[in-house]
């Protein structure tokens, strides 16, 4: 069958086999549902809820119960005119615009207008939720993504040799090195500690025999200079043994005059 299309100013509108077509063939069966177009699709009845407020440009903090509430359920009569099967959810909310419509148009007393919560509380709060998480999910759908815009390649490169320089080690490089087998060997360095020759036990023994032998020791003379700091240390916490014991007696007969030690009574 060979058709052609006229001028659309013309009166023709096609021909058929050269002869001008003014009406459908009788014979020409079109199906009912075939010229039906459904172009909205919504993920649950809070993405229908949105897109009805944002297509008219509504506050979502003041919506229009029964402006809002008609379209919803002409969408729902034209789901069911396209023998689509409702979810339980889309009913549900439509049972809720319907309740919250209700209390909106029922009288309250004056003294209750300022206590009783907006009934449009809840489904604005779910609205705003809903809003957040939508837009959170446009944005990471908007990121790149293995299988859609990036493919992973896999190249095989066979067992071709590969040829690895050695390392060229320079004085510097060495230096550095060095350094660090420093610090390591600072870390294991060792701390000994000596025991001291010297006994305040055994220098106890001493002073006391010196000063039952002499019975008027002078204190500066108990002290040996040649010993050294450790001695005369030594000597002093003898001393102080022996005091604390009290084996010996310090002496002085007046301010700032020599002290002796002698031997307790």
């Amino acid at each position: 069958m060979n058709t052609t299309v006229d001028d659309p100013g013309s009166d023709r509108v096609a021909r058929v086999r050269g002869e001008p077509l003014a009406q459908l063939p009788q014979d020409l069966y079109i199906p009912p549902d075939a010229l039906e177009v459904f172009l909205d699709a919504f993920h649950g009845p809070l993405d229908l809820l949105l897109y009805l407020i944002r297509k008219q440009n509504l506050d979502i903090l003041d919506i229009p119960v029964a402006e809002v509430t008609r379209q919803y359920m002409a969408y729902i009569d034209l789901m069911q005119g396209l023998r689509v099967e409702l979810a339980a959810e889309y009913l549900l909310m439509a049972a809720m615009l319907a309740e919250i419509k209700s209390r909106m148009l029922l009288p309250r007393p004056a003294e209750e207008e300022g206590d009783e919560a907006d009934p449009r509380a809840e489904l604005v709060r779910r609205l705003q939720e809903y809003e957040r998480y939508r837009a959170a999910a446009e944005n990471l759908e908007r990121h790149p993504r293995v299988g859609r815009e990036v493919h992973l390649t896999v190249i095989d490169g066979g067992n071709l040799p590969v040829k690895r320089p050695p390392p060229k080690a320079t004085l510097t490089d060495l230096l550095d090195a060095f350094r660090d087998v420093l610090v390591r060997a600072e870390l294991h360095k060792h701390h000994h500690v000596l025991r001291e020759p010297l006994s305040v036990r055994e220098r106890m023994t001493q002073v006391l025999a010196r000063v039952s032998a002499e019975g008027f020791v002078s204190f500066g003379s108990l002290f040996d200079l040649a010993e050294g700091r450790m001695g005369l240390v030594v000597t002093f916490l003898a001393l102080l043994e022996l005091l604390k014991e009290t084996l010996v007696v310090i002496v002085q007969h007046e301010p700032f005059a020599p002290i002796h030690v002698k031997t307790a009574a």
